[in-house]
């Protein structure tokens, strides 16, 4: 596991170093007319490590100029605020994440029309924590069994339920009272592994704990379904679609890249396949089309 964080590592300091300067801000503002359109969010909203870096936006940002922000916008003429940013919690929508860069709600006013976003997976560093935890796990069991379940049992979906449920409402309810007028939706998480099975050591996860990771993304989906529910935001839901297109499929099916022998730099993410599913998902289902 330690061999696979030094290499993404090392790749995002190449991808780093590609990169010119960039205006840091609050946010890259795409000249279009019409709906005015604000995208937030983490890492899967940014498309970190989908090139073109978008070199207008904070560096450390990863920002892609394909990121599903920008897809939607060229679908829809949307003139497009995108704040997007790949580490991104709930707490920088009212902090800053990084010196310079704006805290993301400071991009809404009251003529925004549509906000979209992807957050929640940094929350308590849920993501990294999974990653890491259950990398290790399997690779000191060669992919056999269930030694992330076993060790963590139901401590990550407890996390989800108590913390990051909560902050994602609160962060919903942030944006509303930034954008009374917006349509907001908060995407899902299309799937990061399959049902079953899993395709150890590309990801370096026991066959045994495969179900197990399923279950805690959907805990965190549900939670981000129900926080959209009480706030009375959209949920775009990924759990059907995304069927099929995890990191275990071959390069032309898989939607998010896998850990060992992927195209992106950045791994356990959204491909560019990836990030244009979720832009025509989303544009189908807030009738954009």
């Amino acid at each position: 596991m330690r061999r696979i964080l030094l290499c993404t590592a090392a790749a995002l300091v190449a991808l780093l170093g590609t990169a010119a300067t960039p205006v840091v801000g609050a946010g890259v503002e795409v000249e279009r007319p019409g709906l005015e359109y604000v995208a937030m969010g983490d890492s899967f909203s940014s498309a970190a490590g989908v090139l073109p870096l978008d070199l207008r936006a904070p560096l450390l940002c990863q920002r892609s100029l394909v990121n599903y922000p920008s897809l939607i916008a060229e679908a829809t003429g949307a003139a497009l605020t995108d704040v997007t940013c790949g580490g991104a919690t709930t707490g920088n929508f009212t902090t800053s994440q990084y010196p310079g860069v704006a805290p993301q709600l400071q991009a809404l006013g009251p003529t925004t029309q549509l906000v979209t976003m992807t957050i929640g997976l940094n929350d308590s560093l849920m993501f990294l924590r999974l990653q890491a935890a259950c990398g290790s796990a399997g690779l000191t069991t060669l992919g056999f069994g269930s030694p992330c379940q076993h060790r963590y049992g139901t401590s990550f979906a407890d996390t989800i339920t108590t913390t990051t449920y909560p902050a994602l409402v609160e962060a919903l309810r942030a944006v509303r009272g930034r954008a009374p007028q917006a349509q907001v939706a908060i995407l899902g998480i299309p799937w990061i592994l399959p049902a079953t099975g899993g395709c150890f050591p590309f990801m370096p996860v026991a066959r045994g704990d495969v179900p197990y990771l399923r279950t805690i993304q959907a805990t965190l989906n549900d939670a981000i379904r129900r926080a959209a529910e009480v706030t009375g935001a959209v949920y775009v839901d990924f759990s059907e679609i995304s069927e099929g297109h995890d990191a275990c499929q071959r390069p032309a099916d898989r939607w998010i890249e896998p850990a060992l022998l992927g195209t992106n730099p950045i791994i356990v993410h959204p491909n560019a396949r990836g990030e244009a599913a979720m832009a025509e998902h989303t544009l189908t289902v807030l009738g954009l089309r």
